[in-house]
């Protein structure tokens, strides 16, 4: 019987670069500034103007950078962005980078601002400026929010979602190959060392469970493989700050783009200008009538534009 020979390893071809290595090769700026260039709307692919700087650009492509373009308008809300709205509540589509909410004095162009100035816009003098804020998303989180427009919506959207009545799924891209799993944990401000996280993950637990801990459960399951990632959805049980950031970094799956709870992960980090997560799903029953609503809305460009570069990077 004839031996077989044994096959030469296949050579694996490196991944193409992001945008932001190309502009900081031409530039001589730094990885922030790369960036920035990319999300102020000063770079092109193949004419077209390009915010997503962690987009893998193809041979042949033509990337051109122009420092000195106008900065791309932000703190406008299109049309488009109102979901839903009636008397009572207005759902509206945040994009990313964009506060909910002013956090500090100066703070301008936050969500509950754009919604506020394009409702009177659009509706007329006969609308009414105050705008309730039940719920906040990340400043870099893009998704469905809602807004309460009378005092009494205001107070049953609060209880609902205290009663964790509410419906959230979110999708995101997390590193690694993510299995279906349900997380459940009590979320502490400083598990330790300075950041939020769960108590017991970061430091053996020394009594019972303190009375600031929260308990969060986040239900967890994979959609699709990618490249070194994988895009997943999460469903709250409950809704703390940073859940889902919090609980698939400590499932060793932290978000692409994830700057804060990545600290533990050392495999290979995949670059992003933002934790890749989107409120997709809002539901929610109506503050008047009771009726259950529900409202969806698809990723973001650099949301969808990341899942396709990390399709076209597989081997």
């Amino acid at each position: 019987m004839t031996p077989r020979r044994a096959q030469p390893a296949r050579k694996m071809r490196p991944p193409e670069p992001t945008v932001a290595a190309i502009v900081r090769e031409r530039t001589g700026a730094a990885w922030s500034r790369a960036r920035d260039l990319c999300t102020e709307g000063r770079v092109t692919v193949n004419g077209r103007q390009c915010l997503d700087s962690a987009l893998r650009v193809p041979p042949g492509a033509v990337v051109v950078v122009d420092e000195h373009a106008p900065k791309l308008c932000t703190g406008v809300l299109p049309e488009s962005a109102i979901v839903f709205v009636d008397r009572d509540v207005v759902v509206v589509d945040k994009p990313p980078g964009m506060l909910s909410i002013a956090y500090e004095p100066g703070d301008k162009d936050t969500l509950v601002d754009c919604t506020r100035t394009l409702l009177r816009r659009t509706s007329g003098r006969g609308f009414g400026s105050a705008l309730g804020v039940v719920h906040r998303l990340d400043k870099e989180t893009s998704g469905v929010m809602v807004f309460a427009r009378t005092a009494e919506a205001k107070r049953i959207l609060a209880a609902q979602f205290r009663a964790h009545d509410i419906e959230r799924v979110y999708h995101a891209i997390a590193h690694g190959a993510v299995a279906a799993t349900r997380v459940e944990t009590h979320l502490i401000p400083d598990r330790g060392d300075g950041i939020r996280g769960s108590y017991g993950h970061f430091r053996r637990p020394r009594g019972g469970i303190p009375p600031e801990a929260k308990r969060s459960v986040t239900h967890v399951r994979p959609i699709a493989p990618l490249d070194g990632a994988t895009l997943v959805e999460c469903r709250l049980e409950t809704g703390r700050q940073h859940q889902i950031r919090i609980h698939m970094s400590e499932l060793g799956h932290p978000l692409v783009g994830e700057r804060v709870y990545i600290r533990d992960y050392a495999g290979r980090k995949i670059e992003s200008t933002r934790p890749m997560l989107h409120a997709r799903i809002l539901g929610f029953d109506h503050p008047r009538t009771g009726e259950r609503m529900s409202f969806e809305r698809e990723a973001p460009d650099d949301f969808r534009a990341m899942i396709e570069s990390l399709r076209l990077t597989r081997r």
